[in-house]
């Protein structure tokens, strides 16, 4: 697994442990936040490991720690929007309006500013070669007056202050969302601890898929943002706004920039359970058997001007006066911005997020035969829709059917008791009205069917905002962390569970918890009825599956590989946590168009890939023998 989200790094379970740092041994929280202050560019560590504050005084790590602890704090997570456009500088925008002009108007311009189709009343008169004159006859002229408007709403869940992905790499005029796609993916990478180009030489190209997007596209200036505002700003469109701009594009970067993929690629896009839709097609290649590798992931960067104007009309995000009249407040403090998500309480909305998760998939045989580090497994994800509804953003009864189906699943895999006793939840918990009831019914009614009681129910969405399409990878990543340390992040922006949550069966905590899990239910419920549950299973659980199938031999032969492979994850962690990332990037590099391509009836050879793509593809279908056809 590999990505960033605004708790951190996802390799070395960072984020993770930023959402559960008070629970964790003295010596995990000064390695958590040392890690945090070097990514935000706090601190920095030479080559003989010697630290550096920001201002390049030495220090060493426990007085860094110190120095910097509360400026990590306050900068990850959910906070205070730090774009000045949501603070005193405004939103700038234009007013539509008429002037009723008595008299005539004289202006001077610059002849490139003028428009290209001059109004038929506007007389014009050349002062030199770059300036004109224009003068408008009296009457009425409609004009656009540029005004800045104050952010209704003021505070997401953003990355860690000071972390930029786009800088770790050459990128140009890359939007942020495919930034962060390629440092995602780069830290996939480098925390699997395998050499990818020696795992991709040793397999058919086309066995290797990726599966990557999100959930709206690359809508900030870079992407579509600065495409449909071009002509109402007076900014020319760029050649790499509309290509940059489509949801699969994370799945592109990915294939052409970092893997050098030639394999099945796509994207599902389904709103909030987009990376869930993605993860179920990874899983689905490697059971059919067309993949052995799967890269699956998502990276959403809507903390926008125009998407948050565009979720808050809707009344779904937590804007200021909401806020404030939920605590009746007369002003909002930093405090209060943190605590904006409150998942399952008496909340007002949503508050947004933004992130990159990939996680790498591979089949059980080739994961023993490489010493693949094993973080877990997922052997299904549901999808259902909700049928027919009134509002195509409001909940329905799909979700129903996925979590009653991967309870199923993990009752016929593990049994009775590992399901009540030993499966937590991870909750799509966006902090609106509407989902504390229906989510929690959800959850309630699955469990009363199932015979659970106490039934733990993990948000983290609390900490981090919601992220869109890459939500669910947020919920899967922080599960593999749980699995890890057993400890369960309670939801730490609430005083108490609101009275219209169904509760009787369910277990909220407001502090982490110890808890030994044997599976999670990663929950999604997106607009318009897209709702998915995966079921993941932890490393102990996967192992004795292992045993199951491979026998023991093959278990303990995986375990003395994995050892190599481990020293050399270990080592990208312990470079990642100085703030040295390796971000993998190769632009034009090995580039084919076809006629270098060896071009057989049963295999096609590609220059720079060490195994041939096989042509034998499966025919369920039948066959005519040449003489019937």
């Amino acid at each position: 697994m590999g990505g960033v989200n605004p708790a951190g790094r996802t390799s070395g379970h960072q984020a993770f442990r930023r959402t559960v740092l008070d629970a964790l041994p003295k010596a995990e929280q000064a390695r958590t936040l040392l890690g945090l202050a070097a990514m935000m560019r706090l601190a920095s560590r030479d080559a003989d490991q010697r630290w550096y504050d920001a201002s390049g005084q030495e220090l060493d790590a426990e007085a860094l720690v110190a120095a910097t602890r509360d400026h990590v704090l306050n900068h990850t997570l959910i906070r205070r929007i730090e774009d000045p456009r949501f603070g005193a500088e405004g939103l700038p925008a234009n007013r539509a309006a008429s002037l009723a002009l008595d008299a005539p108007l004289t202006f001077r311009v610059r002849r490139r500013q003028l428009p290209a189709e001059l109004p038929p009343t506007w007389q014009v008169r050349e002062l030199d070669r770059h300036n004109m004159e224009v003068t408008v006859p009296a009457g009425n002229m409609d004009v656009m007056l540029p005004e800045s408007r104050p952010a209704q709403v003021r505070t997401a869940g953003q990355l860690p202050t000071g972390f930029d992905a786009s800088q770790l790499y050459r990128s140009v005029h890359h939007p942020k969302g495919l930034s962060m796609s390629v440092f995602a993916a780069s830290d996939c990478l480098g925390n699997s601890g395998l050499e990818w180009d020696i795992l991709r030489d040793r397999l058919d190209p086309d066995s290797i898929s990726v599966y990557a997007g999100n959930s709206i596209g690359q809508l900030d200036e870079e992407g579509w943002g600065g495409l449909l505002q071009s002509f109402v700003s007076g900014k020319r469109a760029t050649s790499k706004q509309m290509p940059l701009g489509y949801g699969q594009m994370p799945a592109d970067f990915l294939n052409a920039y970092v893997l050098g993929s030639v394999g099945a690629t796509g994207a599902a896009l389904g709103a909030c359970a987009s990376f869930l839709y993605n993860l179920r097609l990874g899983i689905e290649d490697i059971r059919a058997g067309r993949s052995r590798v799967v890269m699956v992931g998502t990276a959403d960067a809507p903390i926008t001007p125009e998407v948050i104007e565009g979720f808050r009309v809707m009344g779904a995000l937590a804007d200021d006066d909401s806020l404030k009249a939920l605590d009746a407040l007369e002003l909002l403090t930093d405090a209060d911005y943190q605590r904006a998500s409150r998942p399952f309480a008496l909340n007002c909305g949503f508050t947004m997020g933004e992130a990159s998760q990939f996680v790498m998939l591979m089949d059980d045989a080739l994961a023993l035969e490489v010493g693949a580090e094993i973080l877990g497994s997922v052997p299904d994800v549901f999808v259902n829709a909700d049928g027919w509804k009134r509002s195509i953003s409001a909940p329905g009864i799909g979700n129903y059917v996925t979590l009653g189906k991967a309870c199923a699943l993990v009752r016929d895999m593990l049994g009775e008791k590992a399901l009540r006793e030993r499966t937590y939840l991870h909750a799509h918990g966006t902090s609106t009205p509407k989902n504390r009831t229906t989510e929690s019914h959800v959850f309630d009614a699955v469990a009363k069917a199932n015979g659970i009681h106490d039934w733990p129910v993990v948000a983290i969405k609390a900490y981090l905002g919601h992220s869109q399409g890459s939500a669910a990878g947020d919920q899967l990543v922080n599960a593999l962390g749980s699995f890890a340390y057993g400890l369960l992040p309670g939801i730490s922006t609430i005083d108490r569970i609101a009275d219209d949550v169904y509760a009787e069966r369910l277990r909220f905590f407001q502090h982490t918890i110890e808890f030994d899990a044997d599976a999670s239910f990663i929950n999604a419920k997106g607009f318009g009825g897209n709702n998915a549950t995966g079921v993941v299973l932890s490393p102990k659980v996967t192992e004795r599956l292992l045993q199951q199938r491979h026998g023991e031999a093959a278990v303990a032969e995986w375990h003395e590989r994995r050892e190599t492979v481990r020293a050399k994850a270990e080592a990208y962690h312990n470079e990642a946590d100085a703030g040295h990332f390796q971000v993998r990037y190769r632009f034009g590099e090995g580039v084919l168009e076809g006629p270098e391509l060896e071009v057989g009836s049963d295999i096609i050879r590609i220059p720079g890939y060490a195994q041939p793509v096989s042509l034998d593809v499966h025919n369920p279908f039948g066959r005519f023998n040449d003489e019937d056809s």
